[in-house]
């Protein structure tokens, strides 16, 4: 499985199943997703595209793996809230700076609960959390805010 932010977008993860057959998920920042399937004789040529709303693509995943979910685990959505991965270019304004700098969940209402870094998970980052290019960071909140909040940090 490989992914590609796909800017102002969302991100498209791609997977080549064992029998070399290519499937893609566009993970649109609204919540739904695009899921295609690619011809078998033309691994360039999308044989299906289906565009699902984010109820749709949750009753996917429950049919996909219906042991994911556990009663203790939070169901933001329907508290409506979402919860998204926003990467960090190495261009980025934030590369260097103070996580407190971002002024993220006064300005957006949005929490980093997050971030991920190479091979590592930071849980709960502090304002003293210094950004790096290349880093994930795992944000909470309204759609609204989600959505400044990644305006704010795609800054360059």
């Amino acid at each position: 499985m490989s992914s590609t932010p796909l800017p102002g977008i969302g991100v498209r993860y791609d997977l080549t199943t064992r029998e070399q057959r290519r499937l893609s998920v566009v993970a649109h920042r609204d919540g739904s997703r695009t899921v295609n399937a690619y011809r078998e004789d033309d691994p360039d040529a999308c044989a299906l595209s289906a565009r699902l709303t984010a109820g749709e693509a949750d009753a996917l995943i429950d049919a996909l793996m219906p042991a994911h979910h556990s009663p203790s685990l939070l169901s933001t959505t329907e508290l409506g809230l979402v919860a998204e991965r926003i990467e960090l270019s190495s261009t980025s304004h934030w590369n260097g700076r103070l996580l407190g700098e971002t002024r993220m969940r006064t300005d957006t209402g949005v929490s980093i609960v997050a971030v991920l870094r190479r091979a590592e998970a930071i849980p709960s980052p502090g304002p003293d959390y210094r950004l790096a290019g290349g880093d994930t960071l795992i944000v909470i909140g309204t759609r609204e805010g989600v959505d400044a909040a990644a305006e704010i940090l795609g800054r360059e």
